[in-house]
């Protein structure tokens, strides 16, 4: 293989710039050529497709977002889309992609890789829903920029004595929730994966109060509801003051750790072997600090899961 192509896909994670630029050294120290699709599915539709060398990846490993830019593209999700992406590659003689993204990128992979052309998966999301890895790309930078907002926003709650509901990302996963609730000792965490009676953040809250507790913080993935509509629901039934705070899109953007841009570095480098190797159709990922392969059919085929023994544990602290 002497030619391969690099993009990222679907919403920007912190960390994808380190994964983009470990693909394009790796693949020079290799004597491939790179190139880099702009614009997500939807740039290699329209042929967005640029050689990229060793500087083009020059000061980018601590920069948030991607520097080829995202998109999403229904009409990649077609068959006549696939088709005139297929023709971009020709065109350029690319002979294996690299696509960074969740599943909805991985998705196109696939779809790529059964019509002949290998594709690797490099999981980078902040939702961290990615089965087949302990950790995405962004999940980590995500999770910290989440805790330096609750931190401030305990500082209000205890100043004014008030409940505060504070909703964060994570779409139809619970991560973002689960680990910021039990980092940052939340009395209450609400996630899609947990069916957790209403009654219980009640019980919880009153119990606090009568014991002298004069502020909470509850934690709220965005896949469990509003934010708004629990913070009414909790006020009706408590008399307690409460606010609601929704993070948004501020989760999304910022520098990467430094454990997200060794991660990005790893798995990035890895994804190129495996097309070194003639291997298409795979994802990779990391299990117990060692990086592994997956097919990616098998990946998109499982279901996401929290670990449970970490839910019950911020139970058992938060009484």
């Amino acid at each position: 293989m002497k030619k391969i192509g690099v993009l990222t896909s679907g919403g920007d994670a912190p960390g994808m710039n380190a994964a983009i630029r470990a693909v394009v050294r790796k693949s020079i120290f290799h004597d491939m050529e790179i190139y880099g699709v702009k614009n997500g599915f939807q740039g290699l539709i329209d042929g967005n497709i640029d050689k990229m060398d060793v500087g083009s990846v020059g000061d980018i490993i601590q920069r948030g977002g991607t520097v080829l830019r995202s998109a999403r593209c229904e009409e990649f999700k077609t068959d006549e889309g696939q088709q005139k992406g297929i023709e971009q590659l020709r065109k350029h003689d690319i002979e294996g992609l690299i696509v960074i993204g969740g599943d909805g990128s991985f998705r196109g992979a696939q779809k790529l890789s059964e019509k002949g052309y290998p594709c690797i998966g490099v999981p980078g999301t902040i939702d961290n829903d990615i089965p087949g890895t302990d950790f995405t790309i962004g999940f980590d930078t995500a999770l910290n920029t989440i805790i330096e907002a609750i931190d401030k926003i305990r500082d209000t709650a205890t100043s004014h004595e008030r409940t505060y509901v504070i909703e964060v990302m994570g779409r139809d996963a619970g991560d973002l929730a689960l680990w910021a609730g039990l980092a940052d000792g939340a009395e209450s965490i609400l996630i899609p994966e947990k069916s957790d009676d209403f009654q219980d953040v009640i019980l919880r809250l009153n119990r606090g109060h009568e014991r002298g507790k004069k502020h909470s913080i509850i934690i709220l993935a965005e896949g469990v509801g509003s934010g708004f509509a629990y913070g009414e629901r909790i006020q009706e039934e408590t008399n307690l003051e409460t606010r609601v705070t929704v993070l948004g899109h501020i989760q999304r953007g910022g520098s990467p750790t430094a454990s997200d841009r060794v991660l990005a570095s790893r798995l990035g480098a890895m994804a190129v072997d495996l097309l070194l190797s003639g291997k298409g159709g795979r994802m990779v990922g990391i299990q117990n600090n060692q990086i592994v392969d997956h097919d990616i059919v098998g990946v998109l085929s499982e279901k996401h899961t929290i670990n449970n023994d970490m839910y019950q544990l911020s139970k058992e602290l938060s009484i």
